[in-house]
């Protein structure tokens, strides 16, 4: 089995072929085949025939995968194409940059990390709408017993 220098959601450079030159995010990879899926990069089109009276048939755009020694890690610290080393740090295999020395899978770890710290903000604000909702509707029902008015439930529209 091969090991790939490539990983999904690496930035790389395509070095050969109809799109050398461009640029893209790693899709899949398939370390079986020696092959990677990159954004926007060998598209191929794919023809569709309708398999039913509903479906239309047509023609889909869609990546093909490239062989992986086709392209190059872009490393996020100095910002060109790079080849990869290999090295143990902290007992765990580490890709390195081979020209400014920074370690690749960092950048990666700190992507997942804000997107992860994303989503719990978004989860304490939907918390903190919630609980004001609740709020409110406490606020509410007090009002209306001292005005001693009937309430009606938002969930089962019956009248208390």
């Amino acid at each position: 089995m091969n090991n790939l220098n490539v990983r999904k959601g690496d930035n790389v450079k395509v070095l050969t072929g109809k799109d050398k030159g461009k640029t893209g995010k790693v899709l899949a990879t398939d370390p079986k085949t020696n092959k990677v899926l990159v954004e926007g990069v060998n598209i191929a089109t794919h023809h569709l025939k309708a398999r039913s009276a509903t479906e239309q048939g047509g023609k889909k755009k869609v990546e093909a995968p490239i062989d992986c020694s086709n392209v190059q890690i872009i490393c996020p610290s100095c910002g060109q194409s790079v080849r990869v080393r290999h090295q143990e740090i902290d007992g765990k295999n580490a890709r390195i940059c081979a020209k400014c020395g920074a370690s690749l899978d960092a950048a990666l770890k700190a992507e997942k990390t804000k997107k992860k710290a994303d989503k719990a903000d978004k989860k304490a604000e939907k918390a903190k709408t919630s609980t004001k909702k609740a709020a409110d509707k406490k606020t509410a029902a007090k009002k209306a017993e001292e005005n001693n008015v009937p309430v009606e439930n938002s969930s089962d529209g019956k009248t208390e």
